[in-house]
């Protein structure tokens, strides 16, 4: 499937203001890295939404029997940088379908390729994750076994993803997904313990640190959603940390609550000269 667009200003001017950044939106700026996923909107007419907001399966996506639905991550390569003003065509596939048995029951996941050009050629070659789950109506009677990230880092920012910054974030990016905005679908329906924090957002708000220290061109992304992420409970404050590699190729990433308890790793590289 191709689909085509244009790299407008003010939807980048909205993520800057969500991130609380200072990022150029003229004609010709360069676009952040993972700002691509503001554009390519699915723009699903209401009546043909399922009933957790997303669009009903079967079109692009394959008709999968189990309705839950997560962004699990993916890897991300750039070739050459997007620009404000830029009219871009995108080139998708559904590249593999899995089903495995995991810790909490039946997971199929889905393999999506993009590749964004510009006039000029190839800009972002892209592979997506998406993992669907059943339905489950209760909460775990034991929680699963969580990833802990105890390690030295060189930088860390502190926020608290709350229901503002979820909203914002839903509304760029035109995701009606119930889980980030209606807390009675997501704690009654899906039974969750709150809303469910964006794992785009949170590969966003990694790369977000990584800018905030350092110059560097990004080569790839290679990003892996954990452990869910709630904006609820006694410590909603979660912790963006980055560990530069000895030898400056890279960046290791991670999210983390206090607790220690890991929701999103990833591993950026730079171009190297």
């Amino acid at each position: 499937m191709t689909t085509s667009d244009v790299i407008t200003a003010a939807p980048v001017r909205g993520l800057a203001a969500t991130l609380d950044r200072d990022v150029p939106s003229s004609p010709g700026s360069e676009l952040p890295p993972l700002w691509h996923w503001l554009f390519f909107l699915p723009h699903t007419p209401q009546s043909e939404l399922g009933p957790d907001g997303h669009a009903r399966r079967g079109d692009f996506l394959p008709p999968v029997p189990f309705p839950r639905r997560m962004w699990a991550g993916g890897r991300v390569h750039w070739h050459a940088p997007l620009r404000v003003g830029d009219w871009v065509h995108r080139t998708s596939r559904v590249q593999q379908i899995q089903h495995k048995q995991g810790r909490s029951g039946e997971l199929l996941f889905v393999l999506v390729t993009h590749d964004i050009a510009n006039s000029q050629g190839l800009c972002v070659s892209e592979e997506h994750d998406i993992v669907y789950r059943p339905l489950q109506t209760s909460a775990p009677s034991s929680a699963p076994a969580r990833t802990k990230h105890i390690e030295p880092h060189a930088w860390e920012r502190t926020l608290v993803p709350d229901e503002t910054l979820l909203f914002r974030y839903s509304a760029l990016t035109f995701n009606g997904h119930r889980i980030h905005y209606d807390r009675r679908y997501c704690t009654e329906v899906e039974a969750y313990p709150g809303l469910v924090v964006h794992g785009p957002l949170l590969a966003t708000l990694l790369l977000d640190l990584l800018q905030r220290h350092s110059t560097q061109a990004l080569a790839s992304l290679d990003y892996k959603a954990v452990n869910p992420c709630f904006e609820c409970g006694d410590q909603r404050a979660i912790h963006l940390r980055g560990q530069p590699h000895e030898d400056g190729a890279g960046v290791n990433l991670w999210v983390q609550d206090p607790a220690h308890q890991v929701h999103m790793q990833a591993t950026a590289l730079f171009h190297r000269h």
